[in-house]
């Protein structure tokens, strides 16, 4: 029996020009799990950039109120530090993928606020990210404020995990990543260059191996995420 037990993950849907104010929006569906996104078009940028020319991407994440089993509490005053890693793993992901000096002297946030919670929460966020933001980026080409496409290629990410049965196994829900034995996160470019690698041993350490196999099952994982993608933005 092959180490990998799910070549693919659970049923992905893009849905876009769910918020008619902003600049790009989609809702991302892992399962499910659904995450809110809009991408907003601000002229300026950080203090660090002004007069350089360059532009910015950052990003915003949360799970509303009733998005888990037990509603969470808004965090209004001050992140949590989970918050905080998502809000940054969303906003280099989507920066690795985008040539900031064609981007010009402009920002674009994205803000991912979290529906449902079925585990996933910010690879859907990081996915449907990409989605709002090729959005936003059409309509500056489209107006006439860009004359040159800034993004180089198509971003996407999930989860992998090694079950009990020491299994590697895609887009974990809640269920199983509560339970398994390693959880990593994975984000990737269509043309298969990693961007981001989160992994942590929960129970036994995992094999060099088992670290492969995982590897090779994003791949496999994120193939119908990237023509998902596709789909909805052609």
């Amino acid at each position: 029996m092959s180490l990998i037990e799910r070549k693919v993950g659970r049923e992905v849907k893009f849905t876009i020009g769910v918020n008619p104010y902003s600049a790009g929006s989609v809702i991302s569906e892992f399962g499910a799990t659904k995450v809110h996104i809009t991408a907003s078009l601000e002229d300026r940028v950080p203090p660090f950039l002004r007069g350089g020319g360059s532009g910015w991407i950052t990003a915003e994440y949360s799970m509303l109120p009733g998005s888990t089993h037990t509603r969470s509490r808004r965090e209004r005053d001050k992140v949590k530090g989970r918050t905080y890693e998502i809000q940054r793993l969303i906003g280099r992901s989507l920066r690795s993928v985008v040539d900031l000096d064609i981007l010009g002297e402009r920002s674009i946030v994205v803000d991912c606020d979290v529906l449902v919670a079925d585990g996933g929460t910010r690879t859907a966020s990081v996915s449907g990210a990409f989605v709002a933001l090729r959005l936003a980026i059409n309509g500056l080409i489209a107006s006439g404020e860009l004359e040159q496409d800034p993004i180089k290629e198509a971003l996407a990410a999930v989860s992998v995990g090694i079950n009990s049965d020491g299994r590697v196994i895609a887009d974990l829900d809640y269920q199983e990543d509560s339970s398994c034995q390693t959880d990593m996160n994975i984000v990737m470019t269509e043309n298969g260059h990693f961007v981001e690698i989160q992994g942590t041993a929960e129970g036994a350490p995992f094999s060099p191996e088992q670290l492969t196999a995982m590897l090779e099952c994003s791949k496999m994982a994120l193939a119908p995420v990237f023509i998902a993608q596709k789909q909805v933005l052609q």
